[in-house]
């Protein structure tokens, strides 16, 4: 995570989708009741837990198996900050671990570590989809030990963009290139797949979750699962980029809040004693002003720089203590785990 790991404050992830992947065309069923087709992908539907030591709070979420080992497709924002992932398919669970994410086109990869002979998802295209068409969300937004939620709706259009925010941090993202169906999709259903009525995976469904709040309300969105698995598979193949994270977030270590809109630079909430903020001379009131020779002007912008770099990474640090002094120093970036 980009700064307190432990705090669930801004993990580290990046925006971009590069090279698509082709979807995968597997036997499916003839259409007809979208229900019954979406009982073809129950079995590659991982049910996701979290927990967040420092806050003692607990998540749930919904991903997708992509091949048998236990690769797993879902929602960033369902794993961002989380101490430890268990994914539970077909009634075994599994501890998981981050492969990597991109964080504002809220894709995430997940291994599954044990898993082997999984059933994978058929893969479907969003864009053959057309207004009117039935989808089923499936989602654990009742929990694992519950039934998972067959949320029915239709597709409604393409094309649109909805703000998602951090509760807890304030920071907020823009979420571009979604479909909307009308389906009352529910927190842990996020990172679940939308099925339509040949039983093929076609999107992504993106809710709100524990902390992370979406607008407008009530209604479903979802990442096209054409531009997921184009994500997807940069992360599988481990090519780092401005778009794309590669293994779990590095550590700042320092909970932050954008500054006033007349200062610059992000107000320092916390400081995670030990941690590379701390050993820079970075104190709670403090505000930083530039990293890594990038001025701050939201924490946005601190967490798109954090996401560039990897554990080991030297970033020089500017910020204003709470006399008023500028002082500069460096911080050494150290892994979340």
């Amino acid at each position: 995570m980009g700064m307190i790991r432990r705090h669930r404050i801004l993990p580290i992830a990046l925006a971009a989708v590069l090279a698509l992947v082709a979807p995968l065309t597997p036997a499916v069923a003839a259409p007809g009741d979208p229900v019954a087709a979406s009982v073809q992908v129950e079995p590659a539907v991982v049910r996701i837990d979290t927990e967040v030591d420092y806050q003692g709070v607990v998540g749930l979420g919904t991903g997708i198996v992509l091949d048998p080992a236990g690769q797993v497709l879902t929602n960033f924002h369902v794993v961002q900050g989380a101490d430890r992932i268990t994914g539970t398919v077909a009634g075994r669970a599994y501890p998981a671990q981050l492969v990597g994410y991109d964080r504002k086109r809220d894709v995430a990869v997940l291994q599954l570590i044990g898993a082997n002979g999984l059933a994978a998802a058929p893969i479907g295209d969003a864009y053959a989809l057309v207004p009117g068409q039935p989808v089923v969300a499936l989602g654990n937004a009742m929990g694992t030990e519950a039934p998972l939620t067959r949320e029915v709706g239709t597709l409604t259009g393409f094309g649109r963009t909805v703000q998602a925010e951090d509760t807890l941090t304030g920071t907020s993202d823009e979420l571009t290139g979604l479909f909307e169906f009308a389906a009352p999709v529910r927190a842990g259903d996020s990172g679940g797949p939308v099925v339509n009525d040949l039983g093929q995976v076609v999107g992504i469904t993106t809710a709100a979750s524990v902390n992370f709040r979406m607008g407008p309300g009530g209604k479903g969105f979802a990442i096209p699962i054409n531009d997921a698995m184009g994500v997807a598979g940069q992360i599988r193949g481990g090519i780092r980029s401005d778009s794309v994270h590669i293994g779990p977030p590095t550590l700042l270590g320092v909970g932050v809040r954008t500054a006033p809109r007349d200062e610059p630079g992000v107000l320092i909430q916390e400081v995670m004693v030990g941690g590379p903020a701390d050993l820079a001379g970075l104190r709670a009131g403090d505000i930083l002003i530039e990293l890594d020779g990038t001025p701050l002007d939201s924490t946005n912008t601190l967490t798109s720089v954090l996401d560039r770099h990897y554990t080991g990474d030297v970033l020089d640090l500017t910020w204003i203590d709470s006399t008023g002094v500028t002082r500069d120093g460096k911080a050494v970036l150290t892994p979340t785990v």
